[in-house]
């Protein structure tokens, strides 16, 4: 699905992501853990098109296609969707003409607010988000915990290829950890793939990852399965020598 090639990013005159390579099969479930600073932030905002990294080596393919040669709405298209570790708020458009022109573009459909509204009831449901909200502008004066489960009604609602889920579990309580490990837990199935940034084991007890990896300095140093993100958090970083 996503196989990333000695990817090498620079902002600012300063090295990221030393040639960093991953490959993420179909059906498969990657997390990516590290200490401040290790760039795995930097490494989804690159696969989605931030304009502000440099890329000056590699190539990060999906499904073949070269996402670094592509415009940030031709990657969506393509079916890379990206939720941030800071959801946006934006003045003017409500959470379901977001949402709508979205899934039309990204499926060239012409659906209307009222049978898209009907469309994601379901998923509205599951996330435990109030109808109301789709009527207010988008994350606008939401809490965290409301972005975060907006966020995975979007993915839910336009069902991509790959996902790149940045920190989805920072600033959340327990009982919304669990309705969104519950949204991305529906989201998977064997055509598709998931690559979870986060810094706590805690979001992987409810969303078990095939393989789990420790980025440092820009690079994987470190990658097991599930069993490795409880030695890191008995060991912490040391164990990989930071």
């Amino acid at each position: 699905m996503l196989t990333i090639k000695e990817l090498t990013v620079e902002a600012s005159g300063s090295e990221i992501l030393k040639d960093f390579s991953l490959d993420v099969k179909r059906g498969e479930i990657h997390a990516i853990m590290g200490p401040n600073g290790a760039g795995k932030s930097t490494l989804a905002k690159v696969l989605a098109g931030h304009p502000f990294y440099d890329v000056t080596k590699g190539e990060a393919l999906l499904e073949g296609t070269d996402l670094l040669l592509l415009d940030p709405e031709e990657r969506a298209k393509a079916g890379l969707f990206m939720s941030f570790q800071y959801p946006l708020e934006i003045k003017g458009i409500t959470n379901l003409e977001f949402l709508r022109h979205a899934y039309n573009a990204l499926y060239d459909k012409t659906i209307e607010s009222e049978a898209f509204r009907v469309q994601i009831t379901p998923i509205l449901e599951m996330m435990r988000i109030k109808e109301a909200f789709l009527d207010r502008d988008l994350n606008d004066g939401f809490s965290g915990g409301e972005k975060k489960r907006n966020e995975i009604l979007q993915l839910l609602a336009l069902q991509p290829k790959c996902a790149l889920l940045d920190e989805t579990d920072s600033g959340l309580d327990i009982d919304a950890l669990k309705v969104v490990a519950q949204g991305v837990n529906a989201f998977m199935d064997e055509g598709k793939s998931l690559i979870l940034i986060t810094h706590y084991q805690r979001l992987l007890d409810y969303i078990r990852p095939d393989f789990v990896h420790i980025m440092v300095a820009g690079k994987i140093v470190k990658t097991g399965d599930y069993t490795l993100a409880h030695e890191l958090e008995a060991k912490g970083y040391e164990m990989v020598g930071v």
